[in-house]
């Protein structure tokens, strides 16, 4: 076990569950049973360990040997049809704390490195991925989409109004990347942002977790199956 226990929330659905390190925005793994979702946690420290490096942040010095009871659950809050759907939707109270600028700016270069890591698997990742037992799922240019996509979104949740990029168009992703770092990067008395109802830590655990479901997806899906 590590020498200081790892806080983490959880989201509950009805037929799904998300758990997520508190201070590590898009370390979060879902589960449909939420008794297997310390283990998740556990199993994504070491790809997690990848986005601490290159956020330039000390992680855990044995990413690979961390178990579930190193984790303590700080909070708990009742999910709905989004988290059935497969997204960590609800807002916690851990997420309305006030951000100093020192947290504005390590929240704000986690996010980065999401970014970086996803970007740098796509790179590597074939263009046809692995498909499911029914032969679902994307290929590597159909995630790309989703994710500038929704990014855009995203970038609405926190303020910016910005014409969605096109998947290819790599200044423009990277401009609006940029625009919702600048938002990040900012303290906070933990309100939500621009009048909406996304706060800081939120929009970052968010904007990152999804960035590295995808990144993580490309990875699973690039690998030969086994």
């Amino acid at each position: 076990m590590t020498t200081e226990r790892i806080a983490t929330a959880q989201e509950v659905g009805k037929t799904r569950a998300f758990a997520w390190a508190v201070d590590w925005p898009g370390w979060c793994r879902g589960a449909k049973d939420r008794l297997l979702l310390p283990v998740a946690l556990a199993g994504a420290a070491p790809r997690y360990a990848v986005v601490a490096a290159e956020a330039g942040l000390v992680f855990l010095a044995a990413p690979g040997a961390l178990a579930p009871g190193d984790f303590e659950l700080v909070e708990t809050v009742e999910g709905s049809a989004g988290t059935d759907f497969g997204v960590p939707y609800t807002i916690t109270d851990l997420d309305r704390r006030p951000v100093s600028a020192d947290d504005a700016d390590r929240l704000a270069r986690l996010v980065q490195a999401a970014w970086v890591v996803l970007d740098r698997v796509v790179g590597a990742a074939p263009a046809e991925l692995r498909k499911g037992p029914r032969g679902g799922g994307r290929d590597r240019a159909g995630i790309v989409a989703h994710c500038v996509s929704s990014d855009s979104a995203y970038a609405g949740q926190v303020g910016i109004r910005l014409k969605e990029p096109g998947p290819t168009d790599r200044p423009a992703v990277a401009a609006g990347r940029a625009a919702i770092l600048e938002v990040l990067r900012q303290p906070s008395d933990g309100s939500p942002l621009a009048g909406r109802k996304w706060p800081v830590r939120y929009a970052a655990r968010r904007i990152a977790w999804h960035a590295l479901d995808h990144a993580w997806e490309i990875e699973d899906k690039s690998a030969p199956a086994g």
